[in-house]
């Protein structure tokens, strides 16, 4: 069983930074494709950012410039970087991997940007 557990969410004044954790209990490498999506009160589950074990990288429009997404190999482990953080921004950060057969989801980690 795949298990991804995200951490680092919190409060944050707008202009802040945070920087989330996704860990994986299995190699990133064995994944096709790995990524974080984020959904607000009343709206729908939307992709932040997301990379491809081919090595391209995907960044929705809305946090390009101010959000990155990486990752450690050796750790198992992806990360997303969010600076220049704005009210907007305020969700619920999932971790999403998809292997060949199957997508996985993590708990989910509350952003809260102040104003």
């Amino acid at each position: 069983q795949v298990q991804l557990v995200e951490s680092g969410g919190g409060l944050v004044q707008a202009g802040g930074s945070l920087r989330l954790s996704c860990a994986t209990s299995r190699s990133i490498d064995s994944f096709n494709r790995m990524g974080w999506y984020r959904q607000a009160p009343g709206a729908q589950r939307e992709l932040v950012a997301e990379f491809t074990t081919g090595g391209s990288t995907t960044y929705a429009d809305s946090v390009k410039g101010r959000f990155t997404i990486s990752r450690d190999n050796t750790k198992n482990t992806m990360y997303l970087q969010m600076s220049s953080l704005k009210p907007e921004d305020t969700a619920v950060y999932y971790c999403n991997a998809i292997s060949r057969i199957r997508t996985y989801w993590g708990q989910g980690t509350q952003v809260t940007v102040s104003s």
